[in-house]
């Protein structure tokens, strides 16, 4: 969650390295700071706060150095302060360190350490590392050798960048369960925890898998196991545009990429449908005809947006590909003891592609012998490189920590993974050439409903002073309930709950008056008679209501307080032309708060730690 950078070569280091913490600032923190090797020491400046204060302080310091790391921490072992804020470094300042992760047998080794005369600062699990690497380091050996020494004795998760005075012009790195990836340049190296942070700089890239230590100087790149045996890693070229990860005259992040639906969904969708043959092709899904005849049961595990996406897709997969199919939450699934065998296939869903817990569950699935399919949207993360087949639904980048146009190409993505598994299963698929033509309508139909931006607009301002709101749908709507509610908290903070409609009755119903907005996802479908049962009991009992309807409906309007209208498509489609207007929905209410749309607090766009 937290965000790395590093650089080694010839240019001066402090700006590039201010520039890379800027460009990972979606990823959430609350503080920040850089270590540099100058004059033959180190020198730390660290803030708690925002990078600009960073910056500012930094700015009085007349830094020169050409080697260095830095760090935007998000806190999870001591508070947010600049005690507590990266880099850490030993007793004597000659090794420092920023570190992504947990070190979960840090007590331990903390107690250990100050035995032994250690001397502690903060109250981070990071600091035992810079203590553990000073312990094993001597002059004259590589400070490779004790990052090695220290790891061997730590359990947990790390992404690691270390630099040591003894040194200079040398970052050594280290990875495992948090991601980190190697940006080549001309006589120089960079270290980040995400693209984005060095986009600017390079596009050549290597990625780095778990177990992995690797050197950095200006003359090149080497890489070990943790076993000390080297490593042959591949440069692999990042194809999007820096472009892409600007705000291109959005306001938000988030306002962008909830714009860029349109074509997030063409992409999902290119070179992958046959609509003469109602078909899907998925060339990344590699199981076999037999294997996808023998699957017995499917089970789909992620987190947060994700989840919900994997819902949608239970739903889809059981209708047509008539599979029985749960949807597990990641952090659960890891924890328990799961009935899975080989007949067993995992669908893994994570737009980072890094999310811890995801990454652990699909881990325990293939050791238990199951097979794992990958639905991730950054090309080269470990679930897409450790699945055993998979596809990437090319949303491209998505900054704002609020997922959303990374779920409607999930959700696009399980209908063509839906069809696929359904065409083999039964050699042909009849529905196909319907779902087919709903989808080439998609981005046309989203296009309609952006349109509609200001109109949603002043709905938003009807309902931004609420402090509570209940989202309800049913069938395929039901998981669009949930991810509206959970939009709306993540960067409103209002309180926000979603509930199939028939469960109103079974509890939340005592909730609802004038002061308690509810959201109903209202669409012609099969369940349209019962939900709109749920609208009236809603209206008995004084509350306001805001539906989700189908273009056309004219009796709708009589029922409701306000109506946002979505065009026509078949149900499994639904969701994705649902969700557009509660995510304005959440996103409006937000900006009238005054909250920070794009990096909520005490959240991160990417989850790699537990």
């Amino acid at each position: 969650m937290c965000g790395i950078v590093g650089y080694v070569g010839s240019k001066q280091v402090v700006p590039i390295l201010l520039d890379s913490l800027k460009r990972l600032e979606y990823r959430g923190y609350d503080s920040a700071g850089i270590a540099v090797q100058s004059n033959g020491g180190i020198k730390i400046e660290k803030v708690a706060g925002k990078i600009k204060a960073l910056e500012a302080k930094v700015a009085k310091c007349e830094l020169k150095a050409t080697s260095g790391i830095g760090h935007t921490r998000w806190a999870t072992h001591g508070e947010p302060n600049e005690i507590n804020a990266h880099p850490h470094a030993d007793c004597k300042q000659r090794v420092a360190l920023v570190h992504n992760g947990i070190i979960e047998n840090c007590n331990v080794l903390r107690e250990m350490l100050i035995r032994e005369g250690h001397t502690f600062r903060s109250e981070t699990d990071t600091e035992v590392l810079a203590h553990l690497i000073e312990r094993f380091h001597e002059r004259g050996k590589p400070l490779e050798k004790a990052v090695l020494g220290a790891l061997a004795m730590v359990k947990g998760t790390y992404g690691l960048a270390v630099i040591c005075a003894d040194e200079p012009e040398k970052i050594v790195a280290a990875r495992h369960g948090s991601p980190l990836v190697i940006g080549v340049g001309k006589d120089e190296y960079f270290v980040a925890s995400d693209v984005p942070a060095i986009m600017g700089y390079t596009r050549d890239v290597i990625y780095m898998d778990d177990g992995e230590v690797a050197v950095l100087t200006p003359k090149g790149f080497s890489a070990v196991t943790s076993d000390d045996q080297e490593v042959i890693k591949e440069i692999e070229k990042i194809t999007w545009d820096l472009e892409m990860a600007e705000k291109g005259g959005f306001p938000h992040f988030m306002l962008k990429e909830i714009f860029e639906q349109p074509q997030s969904i063409r992409n999902a969708m290119a070179g992958r449908i046959v609509p003469e043959t109602g078909e899907a092709h998925l060339g990344g899904v590699t199981l076999t005809a037999d294997e996808i005849r023998s699957i017995s049961r499917i089970v789909i595990t992620a987190c947060g947006t994700s989840w919900h996406a994997g819902l949608i897709g239970e739903y889809m997969i059981e209708e047509y590909a008539r599979i029985p199919v749960e949807v597990e939450y990641a952090s659960e699934f890891r924890y328990r003891d799961p009935l899975v065998d080989p007949s067993t296939v995992v669908i893994v869903i994570s737009q980072s592609g890094e999310t811890a817990d995801t990454l652990a569950a699909m881990r325990e699935a293939q050791h238990r012998g199951a097979k794992a399919i990958g639905i991730c949207n950054v090309v080269g993360s470990t679930i897409a490189r450790e699945s055993d087949c998979g596809t990437y639904v090319h949303a491209g980048p998505e900054i704002g920590v609020a997922s959303t146009k990374a779920f409607t190409s999930q959700v696009v993505v399980e209908m063509l993974l839906t069809m696929h598994l359904a065409r083999h299963r039964f050699g042909r698929f009849e529905p196909g050439k319907g779902i087919v033509r709903a989808l080439q309508k998609l981005p046309e139909q989203v296009q309609g409903i952006l349109e509609k931006n200001e109109e949603i607009r002043q709905i938003a301002s009807e309902y931004c002073s609420h402090n509570n709101f209940l989202y309800l749908g049913r069938g395929y709507n039901f998981p669009v309930a949930l991810e509206g509610a959970l939009k709306l908290k993540e960067i409103s903070y209002i309180h926000a709950e979603g509930y199939p409609a028939a469960e109103m009755k079974h509890g939340p119903i005592a909730l609802i008056d004038d002061k308690m907005p509810v959201v109903v996802i209202a669409v012609k479908d099969s369940a349209y008679e019962k939900i709109m049962n749920n609208v009236e009991e809603v209206k008995a009992r004084g509350g306001r209501i805001l539906a989700i309807a189908t273009e056309g409906d004219g009796e709708i309007v009589k029922k409701v307080d306000h109506v946002i209208y979505v065009p026509v498509t078949i149900p499994p489609l639904t969701p994705v032309l649902a969700v557009i207007p509660l995510q304005l929905l959440a996103y409006h209410i937000a900006v009238m708060r005054g909250c920070n749309v794009d990096q909520p607090r005490n959240l991160a766009k990417s989850v790699t730690v537990e």
